[in-house]
């Protein structure tokens, strides 16, 4: 298939979400690689509305999985889908952390002034999470984590500005006990020529 030697293809296959981190640190040097590639994302109108806040805390990381555990477990009591019913097996865990033991937390805010925010803070996490991977350093973008928007206290403790919001919480480190990536289906696509 075309692009198979290209560095960058490679590295884009390579990237999975990691879900077991070993107890060792990220180096700054690495964290700071990682968020500038982030923001050499497009964004509308060059706006660049994000801010970052970097995450070390064990304790602070564990507070906030405690307080987003139950809120999502709230949302997904009607969802059937096999893949949920697991998840919130294990979200009913006292012990489960939703950041999964890794040693970094890199929230990446969005300014609410922005008119295309969300899409230039997503494009800016895949940016941040395909750097980690050439550095040979996993990463996982934890939705649930979101939920600290809506606590007060978590959002002064963190120093997030009032007019901006969560848009992507992705933890760092290094895989633990690694598991095999889901194949992809064949992409869907229409071709008008």
């Amino acid at each position: 298939m075309a692009g198979e030697d290209n560095e960058i293809i490679r590295n884009i296959k390579a990237r999975r979400s990691v879900r077991n981190y070993l107890d060792r640190p990220v180096s700054e040097e690495s964290v700071k690689a990682i968020i500038d590639a982030g923001i050499y994302a497009p964004t509308g109108f060059g706006s660049e509305p994000w801010f970052f806040v970097v995450v070390q805390n064990k304790e602070m990381m564990k507070r906030m999985s405690d307080y987003c555990k139950p809120k999502l477990l709230a949302q997904l009591q009607d969802i059937p889908n096999d893949n949920v019913t697991d998840f919130k097996k294990q979200l009913s865990h006292e012990d489960f952390d939703v950041f999964y033991g890794a040693p970094i937390l890199v929230i990446v805010l969005g300014s609410n002034a922005g008119f295309t925010t969300d899409y230039d803070c997503a494009m800016c996490a895949q940016n941040m999470m395909l750097a980690a991977t050439s550095l040979g350093i996993g990463s996982c973008w934890v939705g649930t984590a979101c939920f600290i928007q809506d606590n007060v206290e978590f959002m002064s403790e963190l120093g997030i500005p009032y007019d901006y919001r969560v848009i992507a919480p992705i933890v760092f480190g290094y895989e633990g006990k690694a598991a095999g990536r889901s194949p992809r289906k064949e992409p869907r696509a229409v071709w008008i020529r």
